[in-house]
């Protein structure tokens, strides 16, 4: 089916209580293996790419340098990948951009074919968010594409997102920012952070979600709530990793049962990254220790090299250079490439896999409406009314 804007599965989310989670994907392999994972659990799919993953996609390996028109390139060579593989999906899928660092990205986005677009203004003055967030909405519902704003900032690294401390969101703020700027979603900061290094045994403030939803019911205003920086960074890839040779300290997730008790507390869609780097990135280790012989392999050896030499590193992103046809377009020359895209496959359904069936979306993609995007934007039209 075509792809859906986001607004019809938040809705669905909160209608029937369940966590849907937004996985970011950085390659092809990547996006296939979400959607399939997402098909076999009859779940609902959010992809995710980060602004910057976007210039990666665009072929830009030094990707916190990436300019518009590499993440212009990137951001359709993801959105025809999601197409491909969901083209003929029984399931609704959105295609989501992360952390959309400015206007022109959040356009550059839409334009190569994203249904949904995150505006980050959370580190500008509030005035100043509400100005940028309202005109991303002006400029994405009227084309029936989705918002998602952001309140409140985050600690820990993210890309180009750092902030050394976290500001709780304010729930009257965020029931004011919703009301001025008509967004479908919000970011709040509740203790969640980005990175793998969260602190151990973090507890979130779900009474700020709880405040917020319980102001949005009372005023009739529809928004959902997502929750950044939620990776649960599984403690035993981790340890598998290390074991392989890697350095990873300080590694802390937010436990599983905390994200699961913001769920009714108001939280509706939960990003994960993280995750699914350090998973792809076992299994690229894996390989190496199992098959030896691979480790001079002509188009996969540079990757072991990256990984030997760059061992308190887990994003794919870093590794993967060497094989960036793979990553953008799919292609698979030779058997020792189809390895490494299975390594990153495996991955991705390893870590979406458990979350989709921990935040509750596994069988509910019957339950979230398919609307076009012409059909979304000629609701958006309604509502502004």
């Amino acid at each position: 089916m075509p792809l859906i804007p986001l607004r019809p599965l938040l809705e669905a989310t909160v209608k029937y209580g369940f966590g849907q989670g937004a996985f970011n994907v950085n390659a092809v392999a990547q996006a296939k293996a979400a959607i399939e994972v997402h098909e076999m659990f009859r779940s609902a799919a959010i992809l995710q790419g980060a602004d910057l993953a976007n210039g990666f996609m665009g072929g830009r390996t030094d990707f916190m340098n990436a300019t518009l028109a590499d993440k212009k390139i990137g951001a359709k060579n993801i959105a025809d990948a999601v197409k491909k593989y969901g083209a003929d999906s029984e399931i609704p899928i959105v295609l989501h951009l992360d952390h959309g660092r400015d206007y022109d990205s959040c356009v550059a986005a839409i334009e190569g074919g994203y249904t949904s677009v995150m505006i980050d203004g959370s580190s500008l003055p509030f005035k100043e968010n509400i100005e940028l967030t309202r005109e991303v909405v002006k400029y994405a519902h009227a084309r029936g594409v989705s918002v998602e704003g952001e309140l409140g900032v985050l600690a820990g690294v993210e890309d180009h997102v750092f902030s050394a401390s976290s500001t709780y969101t304010n729930p009257l703020d965020a029931v004011e920012f919703f009301k001025q700027t008509g967004v479908d979603a919000l970011a709040i900061s509740y203790g969640t952070m980005h990175g793998a290094s969260k602190g151990k045994d973090v507890k979130l403030r779900k009474e700020i979600a709880i405040a917020i939803r319980e102001c949005m019911n009372h005023t009739g205003i529809f928004g959902a709530l997502v929750s950044h920086g939620s990776s649960t960074v599984p403690k035993y890839i981790v340890d598998e990793i290390n074991a392989m040779g890697g350095e990873l300290t300080n590694t802390y997730g937010i436990s599983i049962e905390e994200l699961k008790a913001a769920i009714p507390a108001g939280i509706s869609k939960i990003n994960v990254d993280t995750d699914i780097r350090l998973a792809v990135t076992r299994n690229m280790k894996e390989l190496f220790a199992k098959y030896p012989e691979k480790r001079t392999s002509a188009s996969i050896g540079p990757i072991y090299e990256l990984l030997e030499t760059k061992k308190n590193q887990f994003d794919p992103r870093v590794f993967l250079p060497p094989i960036m046809d793979t990553v953008m377009y799919g292609n698979v020359p030779d058997e020792d490439v189809a390895a490494i895209v299975s390594c990153v496959e495996r991955g991705v359904k390893e870590v979406v896999g458990t979350l989709i069936v921990e935040f509750g979306s596994f069988g509910k993609a019957p339950l979230v409406e398919q609307v076009s995007l012409d059909e979304m934007a000629e609701r958006y039209k309604k509502m502004e009314k």
